[in-house]
């Protein structure tokens, strides 16, 4: 059997929040971008599935490979890091001050965007052949999809910031499930069912994730989408984040490790009344000699 029961989860939840915070910068870059790169690369081939067979569920089935790709090869993507570095600081870790947790958030924020993006403008090029050509139907979904994130939500005010700030809580609540359900498992195959699952039920729906809008958005900039700088950070970006950061550390990290956190063990009897004796009462040590 190779099942993890809570408790032990919630144990590498703490242990792998305060190993990343140990990460240097060089590595929170160089992880999160390849975590950008692979969570775009997962979107477009599930938008081109979407787009030839007329249904979003079939492109939701494969999207969940991407996020095994960045779990499994312990690359670092904001979401998880929402979820986990929290648990550290709420566990007493040495290195898990809010400050450093902080700061550990803002470098793969930053990692995540340069790897998306990245991705997002040779996909561009890719898709008008390097803007030689017209726009195929998968560019078009892209553009409209980059539309639908930002001046859809514009067009309705603050209903609209809700709503894109309520997806986010959503979203990360299952992608940092299928983080933290990946522990439950010690077999590979156990774990690619484990993060394929809560994330299937993320994307399916349509809710917000911050790094997979920092391919789909720009790119659809890139192809001709009627979106802005300031649409694309303050009507999507900016509230899917903090929606992200809500569902994430609340809704799974900080639940889960305050409900199944191993319990601390009570001194036995005997040491307990030795502990609270006075220095007259407390056992003396007699020599054997």
């Amino acid at each position: 059997m190779d099942y993890v029961k809570p408790q032990e989860v919630v144990t590498d939840m703490v242990s792998t929040g305060a190993l990343k915070l140990d990460l240097p910068v060089r590595d929170l870059l160089i992880r999160g971008a390849l975590a950008g790169a692979y969570l775009g690369i997962a979107t477009s081939m599930a938008v081109t599935a979407a787009v030839e067979t007329g249904s979003w569920l079939v492109g939701s089935l494969l999207f969940p490979f991407g996020l095994c790709l960045a779990i499994l090869l312990r690359t670092e993507i904001i979401t998880g890091s929402f979820a986990l570095l929290p648990c550290a600081t709420a566990d007493g870790k040495a290195n898990a001050c809010v400050s450093r947790v902080l700061k550990n958030w803002g470098w793969v924020f930053l990692g995540n965007l340069i790897g998306s993006t990245l991705y997002a403008a040779l996909l561009a090029i890719v898709l008008t052949t390097a803007g030689d050509a017209g726009l195929s139907s998968t560019g078009m979904k892209l553009i409209a999809i980059a539309e639908a994130k930002t001046t859809y939500y514009a067009s309705h005010g603050s209903a609209g910031m809700l709503t894109v700030f309520t997806k986010g809580i959503l979203c990360n609540w299952m992608v940092s499930l299928a983080v933290v359900f990946a522990f439950a498992t010690t077999s590979l195959s156990g774990k690619i069912l484990a993060i394929w699952g809560p994330t299937l039920l993320f994307f399916s729906q349509g809710f917000e994730h911050a790094v997979v809008n920092m391919f789909v958005i720009p790119v659809g900039m890139l192809l001709g989408a009627h979106v802005t700088l300031a649409d694309w950070w303050l009507w999507n970006q900016i509230p899917v984040t903090l929606g992200n950061l809500v569902g994430g550390m609340l809704f799974t990290g900080l639940a889960i490790y305050f409900t199944h956190r191993p319990a601390v063990a009570e001194p036995a009897p005997q040491a307990a009344m030795a502990a609270r004796a006075t220095p007259d009462e407390r056992p003396r040590y007699i020599p054997s000699f």
